[in-house]
């Protein structure tokens, strides 16, 4: 079975990517405790699903411009200066969600202000984070590089909510941040052992109208046109995140908030694991298509049982889904 198992060579290659790779693995553990005691935090203060929504609709902006302007920027400077700056700046964010928690009466003014800023600096970090692999692996590590890539972002989505839920019900959600921050720290640490990344000679100067040729080479193409507004139907539609901490309640199971999150990863895990069917698929919109519907019954299922197994049976069925629609 050794063919089949993950290849774990950039790591032991080169120190620099196994540095990234332990900074980003560290760092998305405290993330996923943040994304989960927010929501959680913003429910306890008003007990209002509109209110839980808006924080995600205010990253929403910030994070399609930033994350825009984030791949010009990552072509244009030292992509290692710019992970470090930008994790720094989430660490300090998270201190301000770990003081406002501490205070007699929390602001939620400053959780929805903080939560748009953490989109934005996720948008500028993620283009640096990929660009940064062709620079720190060899052309043949590549796909290995990506694999690790993607296993630390799953595992980090599974365990990290996980986690996030145990010490928010057990503790509060002030712990929550606080281990947040200290895997903002190690991260950090991490990072500044890295060698620098600085841009190519052909760079060109960051600027609007390279963002702009981008969306416009997008809505030029109709088959990208078609997926995007098939996943925006099913994320509007059926996106059941800002109902999440309400639905640890209804099922008397506070313990399990950070389940509820993460089973639709468990479900993402398994195809990505059994995607060797998808090399016979023809008609990827097809399968998109389907995929989207298969998404919608799941998260439709979920909602109808009250029983906590079937909850996170339905939503890794969901995740399933989503990842099938990802693939193609």
């Amino acid at each position: 079975m050794a063919k089949y198992a993950i290849d774990l060579s950039p790591l032991t290659k080169s120190r620099d990517f196994r540095n990234l790779w332990a900074a980003g693995l560290i760092s998305y553990f405290g993330s996923m405790i943040t994304y989960v005691a927010v929501p959680f935090q913003i429910k306890e203060l008003t007990n209002s699903y509109v209110a839980v929504a808006i924080s995600g609709l205010i990253e929403i902006v910030p994070l399609v411009i930033f994350g825009l302007y984030g791949g010009v920027l990552a072509d244009s400077i030292d992509r290692k200066k710019l992970i470090w700056i930008t994790e720094a700046l989430s660490l300090l964010f998270t201190g301000m969600l770990l003081i406002n928690a501490l205070v007699d009466s929390p602001s939620i003014i400053l959780i929805y202000i903080v939560s748009g800023l953490f989109a934005a600096t996720s948008g500028l970090r993620q283009p640096a984070m990929q660009a940064a692999l062709p620079r720190l692996v060899a052309a043949e590590d590549m796909t290995a590089a990506a694999a690790l890539m993607s296993l630390r972002w799953q595992v980090g989505v599974i365990i990290g909510p996980t986690l996030g839920g145990i010490i928010i019900s057990t503790f509060s959600v002030a712990v929550g941040y606080a281990a947040d921050i200290a895997t903002f720290v190690i991260s950090l640490i991490l990072l500044a052992m890295m060698t620098n990344i600085p841009p190519s000679k052909e760079a060109e100067k960051p600027s609007l109208a390279g963002l702009f040729e981008g969306i416009r080479y997008a809505f030029a193409r109709k088959d990208l046109l078609g997926t995007y507004l098939v996943d925006l139907a099913a994320m509007f539609f059926a996106m059941p995140t800002a109902l999440i901490p309400f639905w640890a309640d209804q099922l008397g199971t506070p313990w399990a908030l950070g389940l509820l999150y993460a089973a639709g990863t468990v479900g993402s895990i398994a195809i990505t694991l059994t995607s060797g069917w998808t090399n016979n698929v023809r008609f990827y919109g097809r399968a998109i298509m389907w995929a989207a519907i298969g998404w919608g019954v799941a998260i439709a299922l979920a909602g109808a049982t009250n029983h906590l197994f079937l909850v996170l049976f339905f939503l890794a069925a969901a995740g399933a889904s989503d990842m099938i629609s990802a693939l193609f």
